[in-house]
């Protein structure tokens, strides 16, 4: 490799907080109702990057329970001082109209890998919460300020407040420290200091299209802060068929030897239309200082670059994981979460059957409780997925299965249950924009399959799904369904995820009938 390949951390990983400690980096990714809580991904080259450990482990860390699709974890934000890792978090309860329930606490560890501490609370006045660590041993807490009223701006400024290491807890007036450029809509404070100046990195104009990334400094912590003559640092705002859009939300490093580069997000389109159902992705870009204190992209422009000059640095690949997965280990890899409830053996086993994921039949993909599924992102347009179950439903409340998975509103499901008239079989489900709908003849008989193949085929927007008795004959189950229902931006909702692959299964009834599942193969092409 002799540049790094934008997206470099690929599939829904929005708001990178990046840090270097020593010649490791590590990056926090946002991962809302998905359990475990926070993505935190490895890198010694900034090219090359690993799932490495997800910290919100424990339900006492993290209870998503009931959290609403596109609420829970939101913009994590990793920070490392004097041999302790600090983790922010927002926790988003609900949001509802003009209001947002959230609540910021702040997690420890003297290891990356853990153990985490339990969360501390702070405040509940914004999200976007960030420790800052100034060189004369305070630390600082920022956050973007919420207010709901009529009339008023919802994103209020960024206020800061100093945080009590030895009280656990925050002190000291609250100052409204930021309220960003005329681009609007400023949140996700960053801060780093250079040269006396402290630097404020703001997220701004909303995470679509208008994203963008503004950097202001001062030499007083609390302020006065002037923005940056020629911001925004990086955009898409102005260039809607650039191959990367939604550019914004960044976090900046120095390499051990001096160099400069900046995590930000950004997002693909599917070819033609305005949608990007693999959901906001993480992207690097190398930075270079100006003669008056200013960071720019390097090379020039405003727009993140498809290929970046790789830092001074030995690469590192990391080995990539396998294609298919025998679930042949006795916890799940690091690829997979479960959805608001953590694996554990109410509905979950991967030793009862050696060799198999077994899953205990719960609630319907509708639920915000306990549903039973194991998934994975979707990190590429061009795919194929394919598992093999082995289950035998009574009646049509039982149902396991292959779902491709946005939120409970939007989704495909190609599943085995049992009717009445026909007996076993394969159907065809989706939701779509909560609509439940069973597309005509999208029906596979399966009687007398002990085993049964479940596959689906991506290519950009469209989706075909087929089943088959024994991994060869495959015949398809309906037609071809939009991969775009499937965006965030996808009529009008919301939405702050992206697509994941998924195993689940339901009993409705109650008896939680297992199914179990003998792989998942996934090959991503393009």
């Amino acid at each position: 490799m002799t540049s790094i390949i934008n997206p470099v951390i690929r599939g829904f990983n929005p708001d990178a907080s990046m840090i270097r400690v020593g010649e490791d980096y590590y990056l926090a990714t946002s991962t809302f109702e998905w359990f475990p809580g926070v993505q935190i991904h490895h890198s010694k080259d900034l090219a090359h990057w690993r799932p490495l450990t997800r910290p919100l482990s424990r339900v006492s860390q993290l209870d998503l329970l009931g959290a609403p699709s596109s609420g829970g974890i939101w913009a994590p934000a990793l920070t490392y001082d004097q041999g302790t890792y600090y983790l922010m978090i927002t926790d988003v309860k609900s949001r509802k109209g003009v209001f947002k329930d959230l609540h910021n606490y702040l997690l420890t560890a003297t290891d990356i890998m853990g153990p985490w501490s339990e969360p501390i609370y702070l405040n509940s006045s914004g999200f976007d919460p960030y420790l800052f660590h100034d060189d004369d041993g305070r630390k600082w807490l920022l956050n973007m300020k919420w207010d709901f009223r009529k009339g008023k701006d919802r994103f209020a400024g960024v206020v800061m407040q100093e945080y009590s290491p030895e009280e656990e807890r925050l002190v000291g007036p609250v100052r409204t420290i930021a309220t960003g450029t005329d681009i609007g809509v400023s949140e996700g404070p960053n801060m780093f200091k250079r040269d006396g100046w402290y630097y404020l990195l703001l997220a701004e104009g909303g995470t679509g299209w208008n994203h963008a990334a503004t950097l202001a400094r001062s030499r007083r912590i609390e302020g006065p802060y002037e923005y940056d003559p020629e911001y925004p640092l990086i955009t898409t705002v102005n260039d809607p068929d650039y191959p990367l859009q939604k550019a914004g939300h960044a976090a900046i490093v120095e390499t051990q030897n001096g160099e400069w580069y900046m995590s930000f997000i950004c997002a693909r389109t599917l070819p033609g239309r305005r949608l990007c159902p693999l959901g906001r992705e993480t992207g690097m870009q190398k930075l270079e200082w100006t003669e008056d204190g200013w960071l720019r992209i390097a090379g020039g422009g405003r727009l993140p670059q498809l290929e970046v000059e790789i830092p001074d640095l030995p690469l590192h690949p990391f080995p990539s994981l396998p294609e298919t997965d025998h679930f042949e280990a006795s916890e799940l890899g690091i690829q997979y979460h479960t959805l608001r409830v953590p694996a554990d053996e109410e509905w979950l086993s991967l030793t009862e059957r050696p060799g198999y994921l077994r899953m205990r039949g719960r609630e319907s993909l509708y639920s915000w409780f306990r549903q039973s599924m194991v998934a994975r992102r979707l990190e590429h347009f061009v795919c194929e997925v394919e598992t093999c179950v082995e289950f035998e439903p009574e009646h049509f409340n039982q149902m396991a299965g292959l779902t491709l998975y946005y939120d409970d509103r939007d989704h495909f499901y190609l599943r085995v249950s049992h009717d009445e008239a026909i007996g076993k079989h394969v159907a065809l489900t989706l939701s779509d924009q909560g609509n439940y709908d069973e597309p005509e003849g999208a029906v596979v008989s399966a009687e007398g399959w002990n085993r049964v193949y479940l596959r689906a085929n991506i290519e950009y927007d469209a989706i075909q799904f087929s089943c088959s008795p024994d991994g060869i004959n495959w015949i398809y189950v309906g037609s071809l369904q939009d991969l775009g229902q499937l965006a965030d931006e996808y009529e009008g909702k919301l939405g702050f995820t992206g697509t994941f692959i998924g195993l689940c299964a339901q009993d409705l009834s109650g008896t939680k009938l297992h199914a179990d599942f003998d792989y998942l193969r996934y090959t991503g092409r393009e």
